[in-house]
């Protein structure tokens, strides 16, 4: 088996081609840096430029199946380029792939793609499911609509189209967890607002896990990329600050505060997102972390 990945050398994406590796699958990925190509037979690197719609269509060739999971971060400040960046590097690169996979024989049988549990709206009292229709308003939510759309035209082709919506990931080479510690490490962590808020995490390795599995037993549709228990920020925060065997003696932070640091982007720390992992479960996944505790004393 070979697979196609975009964002390989990500937090997410060197998980995943770990896990291939593992299991004897050969991966071919996409690289805006020439001199990032290698050429092992099963690492394979292909140069691509989404903005100038460049690609070598070589990265295809005997691909059964694309991992789509490449994005301008969410985690830097949403200037107005950079909210135009966090749109156009997934839909410029979805549409390059999606036109590649058109116009060149191949042997694609499935699409999984990246997605975000920003696509569900804020809410302290909503346990979300993946049939969901209501959208959040919010710039993610935007974002998530137009993306996992695009992602949806790989139907068009008779390709299998797979999402899979992240939630906050929890690893020490990267994403939430490194932010979240890093206060509270120097004394000065905080609960956010009212600490109310859910936060839907998952530790690196499960997520990564959940991307086989969705591969390796060819699922269809969309799954939630998160963890079965959600805790609130509140929560999370007395736990990391446990582990790490650190006072909290801060007040909680006002939202207007994180909004005047932050700007736009102060919502991926209060906006409220419960979401269910059964779906995932009842398809035969076992997570290896199930609680917080369990994550976190691995993480710490």
């Amino acid at each position: 088996m070979r697979v196609l990945i975009t964002g390989a050398t990500g937090l997410i994406g060197s998980e995943i081609v770990k896990n291939c590796h593992a299991k004897g699958i050969a991966v071919n990925y996409l690289t805006t840096s020439k001199s990032k190509i290698e050429n092992n037979s099963n690492y394979q690197g292909f140069y691509w430029n989404p903005s100038q719609s460049k690609i070598d269509v070589n990265c295809i060739k005997d691909v059964d199946t694309i991992i789509h999971l490449v994005g301008a971060s969410i985690s830097k400040r949403w200037t107005k380029a950079h909210k135009q960046a966090i749109i156009n590097s997934r839909l410029e690169t979805t549409a390059l792939l999606h036109d590649t996979v058109k116009n060149n024989s191949n042997t694609i049988k499935q699409i999984i793609s990246a997605s975000a549990i920003g696509y569900y709206p804020d809410s302290l009292t909503n346990y979300y499911s993946e049939d969901e229709k209501e959208i959040s308003t919010s710039f993610l939510g935007q974002v998530v609509e137009a993306w996992e759309q695009v992602v949806d035209t790989f139907k068009t082709l008779n390709i299998i189209v797979s999402k899979v919506r992240i939630g906050i990931v929890f690893s020490n080479k990267g994403g939430a967890f490194p932010e979240l510690a890093k206060p509270i490490k120097f004394g000065a962590g905080a609960v956010m607002g009212s600490g109310k808020q859910w936060m839907s995490w998952v530790h690196l390795n499960d997520l990564a896990g959940i991307f086989m599995h969705v591969l390796q037993h060819n699922l269809e549709g969309i799954y939630n990329g998160v963890a079965p228990n959600p805790a609130t920020n509140n929560t999370i925060t007395k736990v990391i600050a446990k582990k790490m065997k650190r006072p909290l003696f801060l007040p909680n932070i006002p939202k207007f505060a994180m909004q005047l640091v932050l700007g736009e982007m102060h919502i991926i720390l209060f906006e409220s997102q419960r979401v269910s992992s059964k779906k995932i479960e009842d398809s035969g996944f076992e997570f290896k972390y199930v609680n917080l505790d369990a994550a976190l004393e691995e993480l710490v």
